[in-house]
């Protein structure tokens, strides 16, 4: 078999490039995690917090449940972060379910424990599948909750953005407007919904420029450490799950090593290629799972910055 010069120039070009072309560690992280139910959940974030810690994270943030279900929950790990370690944190807020007060003195409850960075949400209906309702007297939306929070205290503010459109909005340009509402209200970051391929995220980029956003928006990213439960997660948020990612979990279903490993290969080369596109900046869901978020950072070319200890409660 002949090789063209073309095919023989391709064939160079890919024997020349290392195996594995990491970004050496140029980019920020953040991670998420959610508040703990139970006394051995919460030694496996705290170990995980533990874990990530050294690789120096922008920020953590921990969600918050419909309706307040999580908010004791949540308040007390966001105020153990702040106080306990020297990574920033950051407290997710919704507007289900409560009032403008009762929203704000939750807000003031953070301020006074030093947590100056709220994730403000809409929320999601405490019913599965119900219609989104404003509660009477509450935040009827994102936008709203954020000019209320900025009435407060000089909060860092972080917002939600749907790359793919949230299943409420009519189409992607009512989705778009919300999302500037809440950026002229005073967000100054939107964290998008995660997805599974680059160019979902070039075109809400592209598209966002367009309708005049300039806040910096910072792509989601889901390891998918069981196919299942994000095909699950992505039915809910109207995510949509290639058919390629079927192809490649497929039989794995009983090999939970061999999924972190093709888990950490797949999500490390969608960050590579978003940075190649000039994304330097990504927040992880980490499921309170630490390993594959962290070798995922180490594929990318993370290190290290410092040692840690985080005590488990």
């Amino acid at each position: 078999m002949t090789l063209s010069v073309d095919q023989l120039a391709e064939a160079r070009v890919a024997l020349d490039a290392p195996l594995y072309a990491d970004v050496a560690g140029d980019i920020d992280v953040s991670f998420e995690f959610f508040p703990p139910k139970t006394e051995k959940m919460e030694e496996t974030l705290w170990r995980s917090i533990a874990t990530l810690a050294p690789l120096a994270p922008r920020f953590v943030s921990v969600t918050y449940g419909a309706g307040g279900s999580t908010r004791e929950r949540t308040h007390a790990t966001v105020a153990r972060i702040a106080r306990d370690t020297a990574i920033p944190a950051a407290a997710h807020l919704t507007c289900v379910e409560a009032t403008r007060e009762e929203i704000d003195s939750v807000a003031q409850e953070y301020w006074a424990a030093g947590v100056r960075h709220i994730v403000a949400l809409r929320g999601d209906p405490p019913v599965q599948g119900a219609r989104y309702a404003a509660h009477p007297g509450g935040y009827e939306n994102a936008a709203a909750l954020v000019a209320g929070l900025r009435r407060l205290h000089p909060f860092e503010i972080s917002v939600a953005a749907y790359p793919e459109c949230h299943p409420d909005s009519g189409d992607a340009t009512v989705d778009l407007d919300n999302l500037k509402r809440k950026i002229d209200a005073g967000a100054g970051r939107a964290i998008t919904q995660f997805f599974f391929e680059p160019e979902t995220f070039f075109r809400f980029r592209d598209a966002a420029a367009k309708a005049g956003i300039a806040a910096e928006i910072v792509p989601g990213i889901m390891p998918v450490s069981n196919f299942a439960a994000v095909q699950r997660m992505s039915a809910m948020c109207g995510t949509d799950v290639p058919a390629w990612m079927g192809r490649l979990f497929e039989g794995l279903d009983d090999l939970p090593d061999a999924r972190q490993l093709v888990a950490a290969t797949l999500t490390a080369e969608l960050c590579r290629k978003l940075y190649a596109g000039g994304v330097k900046q990504f927040h992880f869901y980490t499921l309170n799972r630490a390993e594959l978020s962290y070798a995922i950072c180490h594929l990318l070319g993370l290190r290290a910055r410092f040692a840690t200890k985080v005590e488990a409660a």
